[in-house]
């Protein structure tokens, strides 16, 4: 229950950005009766497409996420921030409606990006079988136009043709809802502007006027929000002739970075937001652990109708609306594990959260963890993580983990994919021994720091930490006679979009588009059984 759902005026009340910190992306926001949503995007990680919950735009409350299990989502395999991208959620005749993409790849001018729709009764669900829809683009909406009681799937259009531009512009196609299929052939509305990359794409009707709201400038520096707008929902689409409503770009001095790919909402008293994604980059125009987050700035619309965010530019604190304050008890800092599932915090990596590798019951009151595959893994990785949302912050927790061979490791890590992580865990030697060690992987290049190895025969609980201090990493032990520091100090700003980045002359910049967890993962690369018990795990900011 909430802690005070008194009727407050807000006036001098403010919005701090971003509400969602931490990974978190491509917010989709959704409004239905006094409840508000945010949906985003999920790329390699489980459950699939994370939801928010506020009452006032302000407090946000995780519900988990959507696609729970192989049912819904099926990731096994995927490569490094493929995925879900980009979903939209939206509410119709007391149903509610997710479209998501599926994304195969992002290399080589090629995406295979499968879209599906699921609906439900409730945001919590039940969620429906996904049905499969057209794989022509990525980042699908659906459009729900009250005026004939129609329905439109929205998506941008990829072009895999050499010489031609990949992102072919957006395309619209008419979808009925009861039967689940295309009543016609798709149409390009808009080819977008000058600055290119045009992709998300969400409609809204307002005043006689259709809004088609789109991302353009890549998913980085030059990141922007663009609006264009048209008498017919079919176009043609005129662009705002000011500018981009909202965008970072040029501005290295602000703290909110790589503003773009937003989606927006009316309150119940008929004032406008933007839910956008942003950064915060570590330094000016610099790596962003955190990767991509949500904001959410005020929207006016202009004499001539057009919406504005003040200066176009996203601000870290914003006019709260005028709304009942509605706050939510604040999280406990550490997990027991006495719940029969995870929380909504924890995230799985490439496999749901299911018996054949994670028990709450076998033994009450740990998270038995079964091994998984080595780092590279991308079928049966066994981590269990969660989004660091500070640029200071410490995750630590008690382990229980007897190890019979090499081949078996278990511990914490500061993670960003296969690619990119430090792990800090016990393993068994050659002699019998059982040792605490470190490894590090830089773009994939391995870094074993022997210095930092401690003997743990013998220690039958072991405390294990994490701590990210600005761009500094660190791990520490405590073998129940009190903490101590490991002898490296990592570099943290490896576990970041930019540090994934790959350059590949004459296609698009590829960035990395997921940010930094911290979590606890078990490897059994033998295949021989062993597990790992955790005790509890705690997650402090500061």
């Amino acid at each position: 229950m909430p802690i005070d759902t008194a009727e407050v005026s807000t006036d001098a009340r403010v919005l701090h950005n971003p509400v969602l910190p931490g990974f978190y992306p491509d917010p989709s926001i959704l409004r239905v009766d006094d409840d508000f949503y945010l949906a985003t995007s999920t790329f390699e990680w489980y459950p699939g497409v994370a939801v928010h919950h506020s009452r006032d735009l302000v407090h946000w409350r995780p519900l988990g996420g959507i696609l729970t299990g192989r049912r819904l989502l099926d990731l096994h395999g995927v490569g490094d921030s493929c995925g879900v991208w980009a979903p939209d959620l939206s509410y119709i005749d007391g149903t509610y409606y997710l479209v998501y993409t599926d994304v195969s790849s992002f290399a080589g001018g090629y995406w295979d990006p499968q879209n599906y729709i699921v609906s439900a009764p409730h945001i919590t669900g039940p969620w429906s079988d996904p049905i499969r829809l057209h794989a022509h683009g990525f980042d699908t909406s659906l459009f729900h136009d009250t005026l004939d009681d129609t329905t439109w799937l929205l998506s941008m259009s990829a072009d895999w043709r050499p010489g031609r531009d990949p992102f072919g512009g957006i395309e619209i196609q008419r979808y009925n809802r009861a039967s689940g299929r295309f009543l016609d052939e798709p149409k390009m509305i808009f080819t977008g502007t000058a600055a290119g990359l045009t992709e998300a794409p969400h409609l809204y009707r307002k005043d006689g006027w259709y809004y088609l709201l789109t991302a353009e400038g890549g998913t980085s520096w030059e990141h922007q929000v663009t609006v264009a707008r048209s008498r017919h929902r079919l176009g043609p689409y005129e662009p705002d002739p000011s500018g981009p409503l909202l965008t970072s770009a040029g501005r290295p001095d602000l703290p909110l970075q790589k503003a773009g790919h937003g989606s927006l909402v009316v309150t119940p008293d008929d004032r406008w937001y933007l839910a956008h994604l942003v950064g915060r980059p570590y330094s000016p125009l610099g790596p962003c652990v955190l990767g991509r987050e949500t904001a959410i700035q005020a929207v006016s619309w202009t004499d001539e109708g057009w919406p504005q965010v003040s200066g176009g530019v996203p601000a870290e604190r914003v006019p709260a609306p005028r709304l009942p304050w509605h706050p939510w008890p604040a999280e406990p800092a550490t997990d027991d594990f006495v719940e029969p599932e995870l929380g909504p915090r924890w995230s799985t990596l490439r496999r749901p959260a299911s018996p054949d590798w994670i028990s709450l019951s076998q033994r009450p009151s740990y998270l038995r963890v079964y091994g998984g595959q080595s780092p590279v893994g991308r079928q049966r990785p066994s981590l269990v993580a969660r989004r660091v949302t500070t640029t200071r912050c410490v995750f630590e927790t008690i382990m229980e983990f007897h190890p019979t061979t090499h081949r078996q490791l278990a511990g914490v890590t500061g993670y960003y994919n296969t690619a990119n992580w430090h792990h800090a865990y016990v393993t068994r030697g050659d002699d019998g021994q059982l040792l605490l060690e470190v490894l590090s992987s830089d773009g994939g290049r391995r870094q074993a720091y022997p210095e930092a190895t401690v003997d743990v025969t013998g220690v039958d609980r072991i405390g294990l930490r994490v701590t990210l201090d600005g761009p500094v990493l660190r791990f520490a032990y405590d073998r129940g006679d009190g903490w101590c520091d490991l002898s490296v100090k990592l570099d943290a700003t490896t576990l970041s979009d930019e540090h994934a980045a790959r350059i590949v002359p004459g296609e698009p910049e590829i960035w990395g588009f997921t940010g930094a967890v911290v979590g606890l993962w078990v490897q059994d690369i033998g295949a021989d059984g062993g597990f790992a018990d955790f005790d509890s795990a705690t997650y402090r900011e500061g």
